[in-house]
């Protein structure tokens, strides 16, 4: 059986995705480190697809398994209709969390912690407050303005700003916001940044509860996971669901175009509308922006996928600063390097540079061919989408440190990455 295409969530349905030809675990072509490199895909295992989890609202779609869930009924024009997006319920009061239960991860420092799940309700009591329904509108079938669809949000500051995906808005003429206790608000797009999925909207409100931030790199995999988002844009506030760490630094391509690295990943489910929403760990700490799910020949797997917390607070800070996201370039063609082990086998132990691109940073660093790149700013690198997905954690303009394999130690100021 052919699987069914995933569409965006609103609109006019959107191109097929693209397959998600997963790289090889141990690549060998040569590659750009920076933050799309050149690899030529490989063949996965498996017919997968991914999607992006935006809810569609507007019209039902007639073409693929995938049905509009809303209240939209057909208008004069023949175009569709749509009730807004309003909660009736006040989320209850929120409870204090107890003191956290730790235990320290295998292969982490005893300074960074994994947080054990207390009680899904107190998680819930204390991160539902800060998410919201993102409510998209623009022009539709036949033209006629109105709601388009609907993703999630995360509240990031008490100014008002919202943290949402780029592919929620892209859509989008004008947008609302349906906090957890049923207020509505109109919101001003912010900016966004494409490389990354990601976008922030601006809210004029009071009383608006900013979530609190955690760390991706103090989790390690089994920690507890929590979803918390607006499926399917359905009324009644958010919706929280439990699961697991699942995976670090996974790579999922969106569409022909849009490759995100260093992804985590979860099986707490994560559905339609979703897309924007908080992923957060058992003390209600927000890790990660969820933005994907993972779909076979048979359907969704149960598998999600958020933007980790340290690559989302550079990207945010930078919109809120400038309106845009710097896109960091060190300028390099590289691959994983592969050392042979004692028992015949290979293990990979960095990145090879095959060739630096001259007037880039690592030009000016002085990198060379086959210098051996095994960490950033102290922390190790055994692959190439490793050194992509640390290199993403920092803006154009920031100084790290890399660390060679022959023990040298070079300071690196990153570049922009150049105009197609």
């Amino acid at each position: 059986m052919e699987p069914t295409e995933p569409r965006y969530g609103y609109g006019p349905p959107a191109p097929p995705a693209v397959e998600a030809e997963a790289a090889a675990a141990v690549p060998t072509a040569a590659a750009v480190a920076d933050s799309a490199p050149q690899t030529s895909p490989s063949k996965s295992q498996g017919d997968w697809k991914w999607f992006v989890a935006a809810a569609a609202v507007a019209a039902a779609f007639t073409a693929g398994a995938f049905v509009a869930a809303s209240d939209a009924t057909p208008s004069e024009d023949g175009s569709n209709a749509v009730a807004a997006v309003v909660t009736t319920t006040t989320a209850p009061p929120a409870k204090a969390l107890p003191p956290t239960t730790t235990t320290a991860a295998p292969d982490k420092a005893a300074a960074s912690p994994s947080t054990l799940l207390l009680d899904a309700s107190l998680v819930g009591d204390t991160v539902i407050p800060s998410v919201v329904t993102v409510q998209i509108n623009g022009a539709g079938f036949g033209g006629a303005t109105g709601v388009l669809g609907t993703g999630s949000g995360v509240v990031f500051d008490e100014s008002g700003h919202v943290i949402t995906n780029d592919h929620v808005v892209a859509a989008g003429t004008s947008y609302e916001i349906v906090l957890a206790d049923g207020r509505i608000y109109p919101a001003e797009l912010v900016g966004t940044d494409p490389t990354t999925d990601l976008a922030v909207l601006s809210v004029s409100a009071s009383d608006l509860p900013p979530i609190a931030v955690g760390s991706s790199d103090a989790l390690t995999v089994g920690d507890p996971a929590v979803a918390v988002g607006s499926p399917l844009g359905l009324d009644g506030g958010p919706s929280l669901t439990v699961g697991v760490i699942s995976a670090f630094g996974r790579e999922v391509q969106t569409d022909a175009t849009t490759r995100l690295f260093g992804m985590l990943q979860t099986d707490a489910p994560i559905t339609q509308g979703s897309s924007g929403g908080a992923l957060v760990d058992g003390a209600g700490r927000l890790v990660g922006i969820t933005t994907a799910v993972g779909v076979s020949e048979v359907g969704i797997e149960g598998i999600g996928f958020a933007t980790p917390i340290e690559v989302v607070t550079r990207v945010v800070g930078e919109i809120i600063e400038t309106g845009s996201a710097s896109d960091p370039f060190l300028g390099i063609f590289g691959a994983t390097s592969l050392v042979d082990t004692t028992d015949g086998g290979s293990i990979p132990v960095g990145v090879v540079i095959d060739s630096v691109e001259p007037n880039t940073a690592a030009a000016s660093a002085g990198l060379s061919p086959e210098d051996v790149i095994s960490a950033v700013n102290g922390t190790p690198v055994k692959t190439m989408d490793e050194l992509v997905s640390l290199l993403r954690r920092y803006g154009a303009g920031s100084t790290i440190e890399l660390s060679l394999a022959d023990g040298t130690m070079v300071e690196v100021t990153l570049g922009e990455r150049p105009s197609a």
